[in-house]
């Protein structure tokens, strides 16, 4: 080792630095700028792949807040039928209540009526059985009366006296 290291020799030194300048500028030209484009192009498409991943991942919670609120829209319409639906049947219930009470008033109304009617047209019907049978008791009994003349005489005496004395 010694001997390498004892031995410089400038000559060699120069061509392998003037190799190694030539080396480097025809890796420069030629493999450096591949190379490095090769490596910005990835960069670049690691940097793509990463905005795309982040643009899908908020897309994503985009879709999701919009399902989520879509969701809640949803369930508040389907709470709204519903309570507009129970509010229709116990209007219509209590509509149907109000006016079986009104339909149940007009025919007691109506029954009443046509038992007041009956009542007096039955009272009239009596009045009229009860007049024709007094008068027939009194028809009989005037005849039986005025069937002689001696007592034809002494009612007529006595209703001239009556009329006089009102």
């Amino acid at each position: 080792m010694e001997k390498l290291i004892n031995q410089f020799e400038f000559g060699l030194f120069f061509w392998q630095i003037l190799i190694f300048v030539g080396l480097i500028l025809l890796l420069k030209k030629f493999a450096w700028k591949p190379i490095l484009d090769a490596v910005n192009e990835r960069e670049q498409g690691i940097k793509n792949a990463l905005e795309s991943a982040e643009n899908a991942r908020k897309e994503m919670q985009d879709l999701q807040a919009d399902n989520q609120r879509i969701l809640n829209e949803a369930r508040a319409e389907r709470d709204a039928m519903l309570k507009e639906a129970r509010e229709m049947k116990e209007k219509i219930v209590a509509d149907a209540k109000t006016e079986a009470q009104v339909q149940g008033s007009k025919m007691i109304e109506q029954a009443k009526a046509a038992i007041e009617s009956e009542k007096n047209s039955a009272m009239a019907e009596l009045k009229l059985q009860v007049s024709t049978l007094s008068l027939s008791i009194a028809e009989k009994l005037l005849k039986d009366e005025l069937s002689n003349t001696e007592a034809q005489t002494k009612l007529v005496e006595k209703m001239l006296g009556d009329v006089k004395l009102n």
